[in-house]
């Protein structure tokens, strides 16, 4: 792997005024063979996470120290989830290149190439990895009559006799949350915001028994911290069979005090842009709670579901749709991350495929909007059907990832252009958004189908081309017609919104299934940013030594 290490980047002035296994226990090597001048690790770059602590006082300090010992279990919770047995798969790899790239994806299937076997004597990566047994039907599950099968914190084996079993998280993975818990009581003794020892003390108790509200509530209400981690079962992306399971994760955040001052003026907005969503009025009755909470922060360490492969650079939590109709969600901008994707990745692909014209356009504030209200959108919309059906999630299943950050990613560039209109975005240029928008198509549907995050990016990009919001130019470079585009943003959202609200599974899956591809001529253009040699993501330097502890 290329090794590349970026110091901390300096302050950039803001927009707004200034995501069952085989055994390969077998002792055989059985890896894949590479080429010597290529590695599987290149699609990567590495970057480091670090943060200015020095405001921090010598208990928070050593309250970090602990925060990365129980992050760093999310991983091993995770491995079990995602693949099973890590030491038998990797004690059955040789080559360092295929080891290290096994470890970015958590397995033994590249993320990033629609989870492809990497590994000989792998097959496809099953749909429900290891939330289900490997030879369960969809049949079999609708059958078992058990209430806590359709949970997200339950994990579905057999028993002795064979017949399906609900096992709670809690239980399943029992030593490893015991150690997690007792870790999250002992940092909260030396928390120095009370909002966040309760915090950390309701996720403990959460983590034990898989009731995540209280403290999930509790993370709504802190506002002065410093620290802050998110940690549990959370994203439900690696369900891929029914989009149920929620899957380990963890993140270290530090909060950036002057950046959040300058985002929390946005969150008195969210109730008004809801009834201006370009959707009729039934599928947009429901208010969402008004106590948002807009934050940037360099984020200092990533483990589990967040880590493989493709990185998160914004978080909207929670997923609780009780606790969004309360009291709303948090949008975390994680800019350290995210100004590194910008840097070594983005800007890269648009000197390729934006046309020379419009590559001013493309800066990083307008990445770092169009990022935030992505985030933002996530809390917008319709959480429960207006027909009956039940919650969204439930009503579309396995299509819902896919199509919510379809939702979040059009629905957030309305949201700018509204705010742009009313003046609330100073003196900046729409252009730059919708120029940085088309730009970061390109980026994120490298992610391949498999990721929700691509998909979504792929049914844009054809609907985009469907409406011709943009026109391909004889050098191969693309140049938008915001105009266009904009008429194009408004019509998808809708579209998104109704099926949502609808609870339309059919029509989910149709426009999955015939939009969310990559056309030959897409894949031509992305062969050319691959030949390049422009990272896909990235990859960190991560832990308490890069923070100096």
């Amino acid at each position: 792997m290329i090794k590349r290490t970026f110091f901390l980047l300096g302050m950039i002035s803001l927009l707004f005024g200034v995501v069952s296994c085989e055994d390969t226990s077998q002792n055989q090597d059985n890896t894949a063979a590479i080429t010597e001048d290529k590695k599987l690790t290149d699609i990567y770059t590495d970057f480091t996470l670090t943060a200015d602590i020095s405001h921090l006082s010598v208990d928070e300090k050593e309250m970090l120290k602990i925060l990365f010992k129980a992050a760093e279990k999310m991983n091993g919770i995770y491995w079990q989830e995602s693949y099973g047995d890590k030491a038998g798969l990797m004690n059955g790899i040789s080559d360092a290149d295929i080891a290290a790239f096994a470890e970015i994806n958590y397995g033994p299937w590249n993320r990033l190439d629609d989870n492809a076997a990497f590994v000989q004597g792998i097959g496809a990566k099953p749909k429900g990895v290891q939330f289900y047994p490997a030879d369960m039907t969809k049949e079999e599950f609708e059958a078992y009559d058990n209430d806590d099968k359709n949970s997200q914190y339950t994990i579905i084996t057999r028993d002795d006799k064979g017949n399906l079993q609900a096992i709670w998280f809690h239980d399943y993975f029992k030593e490893e949350i015991d150690e997690v818990a007792a870790l999250l009581v002992e940092a909260a003794k030396l928390a120095g915001d009370d909002g966040f020892r309760n915090y950390l003390n309701l996720r403990a108790e959460a983590l034990l028994t898989d009731d995540y509200f209280a403290s999930d509530m509790a993370w709504m209400d802190m506002r002065e911290n410093h620290v802050d981690l998110v940690i549990g079962p959370i994203e439900n992306y690696e369900d891929a069979l029914f989009g149920t399971k929620a899957a380990h994760e963890a993140f270290i955040l530090i909060k950036d005090i002057e950046w959040t001052k300058k985002l929390a003026r946005f969150a008195k907005f969210l109730p008004e842009l809801q009834t201006q969503m370009p959707v009729e009025d039934k599928y947009k009755q429901e208010v969402p709670g008004g106590n948002a909470d807009l934050a940037a922060y360099d984020v200092v360490f990533y483990a589990g579901d967040c880590n493989a492969g493709s990185k998160t650079i914004a978080i909207n939590l929670p997923n609780d749709e009780r606790v969004h109709l309360e009291k709303g969600s948090r949008r975390l901008q994680l800019k350290n991350a995210m100004k590194a994707k910008f840097d070594h990745i983005l800007l890269p692909i648009s000197k390729i495929l934006i046309a020379e014209d419009q590559r001013k356009h493309i800066t990083f504030d307008a990445f770092f909007a169009n990022t935030m209200f992505h985030e933002v959108a996530h809390g917008l919309g319709i959480k429960n059907t207006i027909n009956g059906k039940g919650d969204v999630r439930s009503a579309i299943k396995e299509q819902y990832s896919a199509l919510e950050e379809g939702k979040a990613d059009i629905l957030g560039l309305f949201m700018v252009t509204k705010l742009h209109e009313k003046g609330e975005l100073g003196d900046s240029d729409l252009m730059d958004n919708y120029t940085t928008f088309m730009a970061s198509i390109f980026r994120s549907v490298r992610f391949g189908a498999a990721s929700s995050h691509g998909k979504a990016n792929m049914i844009r990009f054809n609907y985009f081309l469907e409406h011709k919001a943009f026109s391909k130019n004889e050098d191969g470079t693309y140049s938008i017609d915001m105009e266009k585009m904009k008429a194009a943003s408004a019509e998808l959202t809708q579209m998104i919104l109704k099926i949502q609200g609808d609870g339309d599974y059919a029509a989910a899956k149709k426009l999955v299934q015939n939009m969310g591809i990559i056309t030959a001529d897409l894949q031509a253009d992305l062969d050319r940013v691959d030949a390049a040699g422009i990272p896909v993501d990235i990859v960190f330097e991560q832990g308490p030594e890069q923070l100096g502890l």
